[in-house]
């Protein structure tokens, strides 16, 4: 193959390197081999990313319904059907919403506190 090619060319080069020292053409080629390896890498990756990402669209993936049961599963062990607040046990959507909502701002109201200012220090 070309990256295959490419390999063998980057390797005598590098080694021709170790040896001595390259000329200018050479170091030129050296970095255009290399750059040439880089992007035919990236697009070899995004062709086979591309041909397996289609072929699971085409064919599926024999663990998806083994997937979509646990995340329905997940889905059901996640819902709160109820909530206790204070002694009084809250049951539904909206009053549980309601609840959670004046938990927190109630939590996270402004409260008003009086703070030292800077003017009358001394330092």
């Amino acid at each position: 193959s070309r990256i295959e090619s490419l390999k063998d060319r980057l390797a005598a080069l590098d080694e021709k390197g170790g040896e001595g020292v390259l000329s200018e053409d050479e170091v030129l080629e050296l970095h255009g081999v290399t750059s040439d390896i880089h992007s035919l890498s990236g697009l070899n990756d995004s062709i086979s990313w591309q041909q397996s990402r289609s072929h699971w669209l085409k064919e599926g993936d024999a663990n998806t319904k083994y997937f979509h049961t646990v995340l329905v599963s997940r889905r059901r062990g996640n819902v709160i059907s109820s909530l206790q607040v204070g002694d009084s046990t809250v049951e539904g959507v909206t009053p549980i919403q309601y609840a959670v909502v004046s938990h927190f701002a109630a939590h996270f109201k402004n409260a008003n506190v009086d703070r030292p200012a800077v003017d009358n220090l001394m330092f």
